[in-house]
């Protein structure tokens, strides 16, 4: 059997393009992406993914991997692959600023420990709200939805030196809007809830001066907060399905040129 250098130019670019797209993506997505997730694994993720998805891409064209329009290539890939992960990063950051917000109400600002998604301190229950994100979004098979999508974004986005257009990276800025909706969506039940009862202390506090607000305040604030967090779980389900499908619509937008 011979090959001749086109044929197999042709067959390293078959594979090397798209795994510079996957493994972009596989490298900042949610849960995947996450440092506690070490890179061999994600590395592994990527090659395994690779393998199977290329024999249903549609082909391309042979361009030399040693050329000057590779790196445009390269370039492209990681950029698309990159913008698809952070996507859904924006959903999942939703739950944990409106984690922050009502652990603010509640004063437990304080309890903070290491997010692994981001690497960076966050309050226990933007932990707990990130958890069960994280929960949701496998029961609803979203890993799956998203390679699908990752799949069908070369067919509607084929690998070439041009990539996602001006208009694409501005519905992702312009989508940072919905972050800020969907946790004060989340937050707004026990915000409500907790600015009631500090009007009540208030009032107690000019009726009864001698009261000591601050020693009764805080656990009572902090067991209000735990009740209503307990009575608006349920509605979090419903909440973060909406968010996670705005994103998948999101990334077709982006794929589409922002269309």
């Amino acid at each position: 059997m011979v090959l001749a250098g086109t044929e197999i130019t042709a067959m390293i670019g078959a594979y090397l393009w798209p795994l510079f797209r996957i493994g972009a993506m596989f490298m900042v997505v949610p849960i995947i992406g996450s440092n506690s997730v070490p890179t061999r694994i994600r590395m592994m993720m990527t090659l395994a993914v690779t393998s199977i998805v290329v024999p249903v891409l549609p082909h391309t064209t042979a361009i030399d991997p040693f050329s000057l329009a590779s790196l445009f290539i390269i370039f492209q890939q990681v950029i698309i692959g990159v913008a698809m992960g952070f996507t859904l990063v924006l959903a999942f950051n939703a739950l944990v600023t409106g984690g922050q917000v009502i652990a603010m109400q509640m004063g437990l600002g304080f309890a903070s420990m290491v997010d692994p998604q981001n690497g960076t301190q966050v309050p226990v229950l933007s932990q707990f709200y990130l958890l069960m994100a994280t929960l949701l979004f496998l029961a609803f098979d979203g890993h799956l939805v998203m390679i699908e999508l990752l799949v069908d974004s070369f067919t509607v986005l084929p690998i070439a030196p041009d990539g996602i257009t001006r208009n694409g990276f501005w519905a992702i800025a312009s989508w940072g809007t919905q972050l800020f909706a969907g946790a004060v969506w989340l937050a707004i039940p026990a915000v409500a809830a907790l600015l009631v009862v500090n009007i009540a202390f208030g009032v107690m506090a000019r009726a009864a001066p001698q009261l000591n607000i601050f020693a009764i305040g805080f656990p009572v604030s902090m067991m209000m907060g735990y009740i209503v967090i307990l009575f608006v779980l349920p509605a979090m389900v419903p909440q973060f399905t909406q968010l996670v499908e705005s994103v998948f619509e999101l990334v077709t937008r982006v794929l589409t040129g922002g269309a």
